[in-house]
């Protein structure tokens, strides 16, 4: 569908605003859609707070392993708040615009705690190898310090990347058409709509595929074939299912983002269909924040436990006012 630009540029070299393609021309479908995506949110909210403050309140759970999962939480409401209230409103408005500021800052936040997840799963997975392959200097090699230094680079290199690729993308001009075939401001529909050149913006992706994505899961593939050794010669059936049980639930997610991730942005450009793309979209930004919480509760007697006594304590709380 093409839109009118005329109504959201201020001049002719730059587009000001731009405006999001929509879901579909069927109002039955964007409400379906908005109640579904809505509910995954709310999900994935609730979910993500309630496992950071069952953390946080539960002096059992204050090992390296948890302290790492209660970022992933906090970084998993990050994530979904910077696309996901966006992307309700234009569902239901018939107005899906979105100011070039807007979608400077979308970009940001979006590029930010996606590279910083990479990274912090990356984190995670060097935790489950040392305390499967070297127990024995679990405890001072993932130190606090060790933990906490880990956490500030993923998070410092999640800004870095972000800061860098969307000053690098919006300092082009934007011509028109103003219109983003996606659902949020994404770097590959985004980039679309530049003018002239943008053979070094497309390197510059490339490059940071490689080094913020595709390189923390190759580590993550490393740490997970030396605890795979690790577990084959361990001699009895009970540490073999306990070392794995430890890893599963990170492993699924690892698989459920790396995979979504990979198949949108490592694809050949002439691979790239508009419709897979937005299901592919929907699926990292709302899906899986809805899965990591579920699967990581589901798997995990301590979060399970420490979850009851921490919705039990509140709602011992509210009786008592």
């Amino acid at each position: 569908m093409s839109v009118n630009c005329s109504l959201w540029q201020e001049n002719k070299l730059s587009v000001k605003h731009f405006a999001f393609a929509k879901f579909s021309e069927v109002p039955e479908e964007c409400f379906l859609l908005f109640t579904l995506i809505l509910l995954m949110f709310l999900v994935s909210l609730t979910g993500n707070a309630l496992i950071t403050l069952a953390i946080c309140t539960s002096p059992a759970l204050h090992t390296p392993m948890y302290f790492f999962l209660a970022n992933l939480s906090l970084l998993e409401i990050g994530y979904t708040c910077s696309v996901i209230p966006k992307m309700l409103q234009n569902l239901v408005s018939e107005i899906r615009g979105i100011s070039r500021e807007g979608c400077v800052t979308q970009m940001f936040f979006f590029i930010f705690f996606g590279i910083t997840e990479c990274c912090l799963l990356a984190a995670m997975a060097f935790d489950c190898y040392m305390a499967i392959c070297s127990p024995l200097h679990y405890s001072t090699r993932m130190s606090r310090e060790v933990c906490a230094h880990l956490a500030l680079v993923s998070w410092g290199m999640g800004c870095i990347v972000g800061l860098g690729q969307t000053n690098f993308i919006f300092s082009l001009n934007f011509c028109g058409p103003c219109e983003i075939d996606h659902f949020f401001c994404d770097l590959p529909p985004v980039l679309a709509l530049a003018c002239g050149d943008t053979s070094q913006n497309e390197a510059a992706i490339f490059v940071a595929v490689v080094l913020c994505i595709s390189s923390p899961f190759l580590l993550i593939i490393y740490s997970y074939v030396r605890i795979l050794v690790a577990v084959l010669v361990m001699p009895s059936p009970e540490g073999r299912h306990k070392a794995l049980s430890t890893c599963s639930s990170h492993l699924l997610v690892v698989t459920l983002f790396f995979g979504s991730g990979s198949i949108t942005y490592l694809r050949p450009k002439s691979s790239h269909l508009p419709g897979m793309d937005k299901l592919l979209a929907l699926f990292y930004t709302a899906v899986t924040s809805m899965l990591n919480p579920i699967i990581y509760s589901l798997r995990n007697k301590e979060v399970k436990a420490a979850l009851r006594k921490t919705l039990s304590l509140k709602t011992s709380r509210a009786i008592n006012r």
